[in-house]
């Protein structure tokens, strides 16, 4: 993991569990999900876990390239669509399960 997707991570889980502590079940983290010029995104929580498998780590590069530090929510936000975002998410809980 590059330095700058560590601070991102890093960041992003302070502005979360600070802001949102009852919502996000520890362990977990919530993204928020959407292409930039959509203006809604929708909220997501995954397991922390997920941040270091390389599928997700595409879309924290591609999150630095489009927003560096500056997320438009206040928390990690993803610029891809919901239906990449959770064949993503699907294809890593499946993982997970099979280990």
């Amino acid at each position: 993991m590059g330095i700058g997707i560590r601070a991102m991570i890093r960041q992003a889980k302070d502005n979360v569990f600070v802001r949102t502590k009852e919502e996000v079940p520890k362990g977990h983290i919530a993204v928020y999900v959407g292409e930039r010029y959509y203006k809604k995104h929708r909220k997501f929580v995954v397991p922390i876990s997920y941040l270091e498998h390389p599928l997700f780590q595409e879309l924290l590069r591609k999150a630095e390239d489009e927003y560096g530090f500056d997320h438009p929510m206040g928390g990690l936000t993803l610029p891809c669509t919901e239906t990449t975002f959770l064949s993503i998410t699907s294809h890593l809980n499946l993982i997970t399960r099979c280990q």
